[in-house]
């Protein structure tokens, strides 16, 4: 696997010094690496206006605090963390499963995040990514003493989902809890094999006690709900849920990470397995060895 880091600090830089008029076009640039990967899969989106339905930097205004947060995001060398932790990252899990399937090249594009973005700065803590799809991982950060510290542990989280898919059918139709939160599981679990408990990220901690444990009975009691349109509220909790459009369906933030976590952890313990040789397992064995009952 060959990855590729792209050096979108000075695309931005440059982009955040252009007249904002020109500013969609050079995003658009900045973000063609991973045109040409998610084309095939999602056909042609358009990723300047998921830029801004996201939580990324806002386009249509100068803010006097992007310029210095992608320079402190240099100087704290992101960049070369995010490749040198995904390149231990696939070392780990090459290792662990000779021969698993995965993209010959993944592109990974580091974006700066919206400072006024609730999602992005309360509980995900100032940065987050998307590596679903095999080829292709999006990172948005907003430097932060933490985000800081753990991105390159969130880009490998990334890495994990990316391996995993392409070992993996991901169909949105018949996708189920059982297989999102078991992602989300794994990848936080092989973090944590990858660097130790500080190297987890704020969502698979925002729940303990009794409130991990009430999430746990109602996300394994609808475990094999399926469709993409019906699992953010399981995963990313009620609120998330309703700002997509989706139902509500009793969950707080981020109830998915935790209650992945415990199902993977007790699927690790039970096997013997770790999670880089979990990748590429079936969900039903991961929710077997962990005592989730399903009924698909």
């Amino acid at each position: 696997m060959k990855i590729v880091v792209h050096d979108t600090a000075s695309a931005m830089i440059d982009l955040l010094q252009r007249p904002l008029e020109e500013r969609p076009d050079a995003l658009r640039d900045m973000l063609s690496p991973l045109q040409s990967v998610l084309a095939p899969v999602m056909g042609e989106v358009d990723l300047v206006e998921m830029h801004r339905q996201s939580s990324g930097f806002r386009l249509e205004h100068d803010d006097p605090r992007y310029l210095p947060a992608v320079r402190r995001m240099q100087e704290a060398g992101v960049w070369t963390r995010i490749e040198d932790t995904l390149a231990s990252a696939w070392e780990r899990i090459s290792g662990a499963v000779p021969g698993i399937k995965h993209a010959e090249t993944v592109h990974v594009v580091v974006v700066l995040g919206n400072p006024d973005d609730e999602q992005l700065m309360g509980g995900s803590a100032g940065y987050f990514g998307v590596g679903g799809i095999p080829g292709a991982i999006q990172l948005i950060v907003w430097p932060t003493d933490t985000s800081l510290e753990k991105i390159g542990y969130g880009a490998a989280h990334e890495l994990h989902h990316n391996v995993r898919y392409a070992n993996v059918t991901w169909n949105p139709m018949t996708v189920t809890v059982g297989e999102h939160v078991v992602a989300e599981g794994l990848a936080e679990a092989f973090v944590r094999e990858l660097a130790g408990e500080q190297a987890l990220g704020p969502w698979s901690q925002a729940l303990t006690g009794a409130g991990l444990d009430s999430a746990y009975a109602k996300i394994t009691d609808d475990i094999d709900v399926a469709g993409m349109q019906n699992l953010a509220a399981y995963v990313l909790g009620d609120a998330t849920a309703q700002r997509m459009g989706q139902e509500p369906v009793g969950l707080p933030d981020y109830a998915g990470y935790g209650v992945g976590l415990r199902i993977v952890d007790a699927h690790l313990t039970a096997s013997g397995l770790t999670a880089a040789r979990s990748t590429a397992l079936p969900v039903r064995e991961i929710l077997g060895n962990a005592g989730v009952p399903t009924r698909v």
